[in-house]
């Protein structure tokens, strides 16, 4: 196996080179571009805590249904995000070699784009969800009363989709340049913000009635929307290094625009693909049960271990990010060893850290099930399923970490294919088998999960390691 540092050559650029980024302590370095998405990933993981905790503590015939409701829209939700990461990862990779290399006005010109992208698919993205929603809620089989309130739900929060892309994919502009703090302010505020109004709109405030699960929707709008007008003040006015000015030549610039798609596109693939079998794999949970009751409660407590995933998922996503922009300036400066070693400590900081996830996991399932939800019944099924999904992790969050480093290198394929394996090849036929066949419900569902991203976890990581997507071109 050849050397990663025979790869490229180093190029002379001192101003460059005497960036953190390109030449402080690796580790530190990684620590540091890390910690400011952290706190970030942290506050939208109380947004989603929050919101189920508010639809499971809403009266008690209701909450299970308003619980479902919330993840289903979670889910589909996802859906469209997965359209920005067409545009957002693309950018991300580009400004990153720009930057590395530097060639500001590239790395501007490329940025113009991505958010004049941004307003475009956001208004798709709004389209896209409100049409879909009674067509993918339909083919879930949820039980009227879930199936109602979703779509309801939906119908209201699609609105918010156009500020996700502005806020989303302007944060991958300025994450590709190494500023991860602007973001961290930004996308912060935005939750803090979603959680204090959906809280006060769900009991009502002043003159302001009780308005149920309509009140988180119009909480998310909100907060979104104050997002929105905030990143693209300082995309606009150049308070950063970054300058983006949406406009229609934005959009009909033609050579970044197609590189910016040509990366993204099987990025969006891979992401259409996986949520594909996610929800493919919610069918199979939404099956589960012998009665609508007992199907609803599963359900939930499916949904409420989602949601709790997200404290291992975002803080791998935290150390991926950091990663993908140390990757991608290395790249563009000529760093090839410093690129494929920002990999390998990203990984180890994350893996470390989803040691105390497992523990939190494995031990806490019963006290955590407890607080989410005033149904005993969703934590009696619930604890077990948590306790196996405990063991995958550290697995999960390797995952992460690699298949987003390759991403800012612009090897959006590999992630692709072995999304692709894990999810249809593993995790699918082997849930259904687990839990239907076997009769393992929700527990046997989930350890399939486990087993799909421990293999993932050791491909990923032995691909890295060879160096093979050092030679990505973008």
């Amino acid at each position: 196996m050849s050397d990663p540092s025979s790869r490229l050559a180093p190029r002379d650029e001192p101003s460059v080179r005497s960036s953190r980024i390109l030449s402080g302590n690796l580790r530190l370095t990684v620590l540091l571009l890390a910690l400011p998405v952290l706190a970030e990933q942290f506050l939208n993981f109380l947004v989603g805590f929050v919101d189920t905790w508010l639809s499971g503590h809403l009266n008690p015939s209701i909450s299970a249904a308003a619980t479902s409701a919330i993840g289903v829209a979670a889910y589909i939700g996802w859906l469209v995000e997965l359209l920005y990461s067409l545009i957002g990862t693309g950018s991300t990779a580009l400004v990153a070699r720009h930057w590395g290399a530097g060639q500001r006005d590239e790395a501007n010109r490329v940025a113009r784009c991505s958010m004049s992208l941004a307003c475009v698919i956001g208004v798709l993205g709004i389209v896209t969800i409100y049409l879909l929603a009674p067509v993918l809620t339909g083919v879930l089989h949820l039980e009227e009363s879930s199936r109602i309130m979703a779509v309801r739900y939906l119908h209201l929060v699609c609105f918010a989709h156009l500020f996700s892309a502005i806020n989303l994919i302007g944060s991958a502009v300025l994450r590709g340049a190494g500023d991860m703090r602007t973001p961290m302010w930004i996308l912060g505020l935005v939750s803090i913000l979603n959680v204090v109004f959906s809280s006060l709109l769900v009991y009502g405030v002043g003159p302001i009635p009780p308005l149920g699960i309509d009140g988180i929707a119009l909480g998310t709008i909100a907060a979104r929307l104050i997002g929105s007008v905030l990143m693209l003040f300082v995309l606009v006015t150049g308070m950063t290094d970054v300058v983006a000015r949406p406009s229609l030549a934005g959009l009909f610039d033609v050579q970044p625009v197609r590189r910016i798609l040509r990366i993204g596109g099987p990025a969006l693939i891979d992401g259409i693909m996986m949520w594909s079998g996610h929800f493919l794999f919610l069918r199979v949970i939404s099956g589960l049960g012998n009665d609508a009751d007992e199907a609803r409660t599963i359900f939930a407590a499916h949904i409420v271990g989602i949601q709790l995933e997200a404290l291992n998922y975002l803080p791998a996503f935290a150390w991926g990010t950091a990663a993908a922009t140390l990757v991608g300036q290395s790249l563009g400066s000529g760093d090839a060893p410093r690129a494929h070693s920002g990999g390998h400590e990203a990984g180890r900081q994350a893996g470390l850290l989803a040691v105390f996830t497992t523990a939190i996991f494995y031990f806490g399932a019963a006290a955590i099930y407890g607080l989410m939800h005033s149904d005993s019944a969703v934590g009696d099924i619930g604890v077990p399923a948590l306790r196996v999904l405990a063991i995958s992790e550290i697995p999960l969050s390797l995952t992460i970490v690699y298949t987003v480093a390759l991403r800012g290198a612009g090897d959006t394929l590999t992630p692709m294919a072995l999304n692709f394996f894990g999810i249809f090849c593993v995790r699918l036929p082997l849930g259904y088998w687990l839990a239907v066949t076997q009769g393992m419900g929700l527990t046997g569902a989930w350890l399939s999960v486990a087993i799909d991203v421990t293999i993932r976890s050791m491909i990923s990581g032995l691909y890295y390691h060879s160096g093979r997507w050092l030679k990505t071109r973008v």
